[in-house]
């Protein structure tokens, strides 16, 4: 009896199954040497009792499981006396193909193209540029729609309303316009209060207010205000950095995040506009922040499947359940890169200190970005690199080298399995997060590439920079 018990301890491991969080799937269990991926994920949709099968990546310290167990313990040198803990991940049903062609040079702007957004729903697509104009694209024929004219200066930021029916551009005046997607002319008089450059633009999550009323912006003279577009002006000034805000995020709780020259991020609620927190730590200026929640509260309602809405009211419940589903148990997370080199994992709604402090940047963290499905957080420096980071731990998991020049800004598949980034060397970069390896390198731009987006719906990337054209790529 005793042997028989020795022999299936020494072909079985026993394996921990935990979420991301690191909530345990039952106890620990006897699992088969020779059970790899494709067994583990019957395991997990049977404990979890899923109607559906859903698809699972599994995890052993932040290295995707690949192979049978056995392999593993042998490959990696791991004691079979121990219990393995495996993280198990759910993977977006759809997958999206890598881009691979540029299917569209578009000129049109006279000036550097310094920012590109695509609508929600992946439809649309706006640029705003240094030509003082912003430009909304038609994607089925790759030709520009609308030219919009009224801003004064350069437009520094752009951002889509989550329900898609707004669009707003501010501009290094400080004004402030809302567009109507569908022709391309202003709603309204241009909104005026900001003394200096608009630095960032979010707006309130669908899942709170149907149909979208709110955004905030932030800027260079310190303050961040909360604009009403029905009532067309700003209801909330939020005072009290001192100095430059230079980015800014309305969190899926009903929060604003405002990052600023003073080192310091603040944590506002929405209704009066009063601080709840600070969150202090860096050394030097915050330049980025994101959000674990961000792509669905970028997308609101819209999915992969395309779906329509009958009312705001019914975006706004599909919204919600979109939210809840991202968000599971978790706090929502934040993450902030500095010039300081360094980035700070945040729970603010748990706590004003951070989680984690993550190093290893050579020079200023330009750009951070958590990946659609919450699991990794990505950073683009001036070191020329870009960086993964676990999205829960924080813990670093690889470098992406290739560009010879500094990294501007980053971008995700909707599927979260590749990564993109643009630099100063004119070039854009797909990396497969599997693999950790360079995918796709999309030479092209004659100059600079200051902006990039991939459509939420994964069909198509969007590029812009010095050279005043608009390149869309494709798989």
């Amino acid at each position: 009896m005793e042997a028989e018990m020795e022999v299936k301890n020494k072909n079985n491991v026993m394996c921990l199954l935990s979420d991301p969080e690191g909530n345990p799937l039952g106890a620990p269990m006897y699992l088969p040497q020779d059970a790899g991926p494709k067994e583990l994920q019957i395991t997990v949709n049977q404990l979890l009792t899923n109607e559906e099968k859903l698809p699972y990546a599994f995890y052993i310290s932040d290295q995707e499981l690949l192979v049978q167990l056995g392999e593993y313990l042998q490959k990696n040198k791991v004691s079979v006396e121990k219990v393995l803990p495996i993280v198990y991940q759910p993977q977006s049903v759809f997958r999206i193909r890598p881009v691979n062609r540029c299917s569209a040079t578009i000129s049109g702007h006279t000036e550097a193209v310094l920012s590109v957004a695509f609508s929600p729903d992946g439809q649309q697509l706006a640029s705003g540029s240094g030509d003082t104009t912003v430009r909304l694209w038609d994607l089925n024929t790759q030709t520009p729609m609308f030219n919009c004219t009224g801003h004064k200066n350069w437009v520094l930021s752009i951002a889509w309303s989550p329900d898609g029916k707004h669009l707003v551009s501010g501009s290094k005046a400080g004004e402030l316009i809302c567009w109507d997607p569908k022709t391309g002319k202003p709603s309204g008089n241009s909104l005026v209060g900001h003394k200096k450059w608009i630095t960032g633009i979010s707006w309130e999550p669908l899942h709170l207010q149907a149909p979208c009323r709110r955004f905030v912006s932030s800027s260079k003279d310190g303050d961040a205000r909360i604009w009403d577009v029905t009532l067309r002006k700003s209801v909330i000034c939020l005072s009290g950095h001192t100095l430059a805000i230079t980015c800014v995020k309305w969190g899926g709780d009903g929060v604003i995040y405002t990052g600023s020259q003073d080192c310091t991020i603040k944590v506002w609620e929405t209704t009066q506009g009063k601080l709840i927190r600070e969150l202090k730590g860096h050394g030097h200026w915050v330049n980025s922040l994101a959000l674990s929640t961000e792509y669905v509260l970028r997308t609101g309602a819209f999915d992969h499947t395309h779906k329509h809405y009958a009312s705001p009211a019914e975006m706004k419940e599909a919204a919600l359940k979109r939210y809840i589903k991202m968000k599971g148990n978790a706090p929502e997370r934040l993450v902030s890169g500095s010039d300081d080199f360094t980035m700070f994992l945040w729970e603010p709604a748990v706590s004003k200190h951070h989680k984690t402090r993550m190093t290893g940047h050579q020079q200023i963290v330009n750009h951070v970005y958590f990946s659609p499905d919450g699991k990794w957080i990505a950073s683009g420096s001036f070191d020329k690199s870009v960086k993964l980071w676990n999205g829960i731990t924080g813990n670093f998991v690889a470098a992406f080298r290739g560009h010879v020049g500094p990294v501007y800004q980053i971008s995700w598949s909707a599927d979260s399995r590749l990564l993109l980034s643009c630099s100063k060397d004119s070039t854009l970069k797909v990396w497969d997060i599997r693999t950790k390896k360079l995918k796709q390198d999309l030479p092209g731009h004659a100059d600079e590439v200051f902006a990039v987006d991939w459509s939420p719906d994964g069909e198509k990337v969007a590029s812009g920079g010095r050279d005043r054209v608009l390149k869309l790529w494709m798989g």
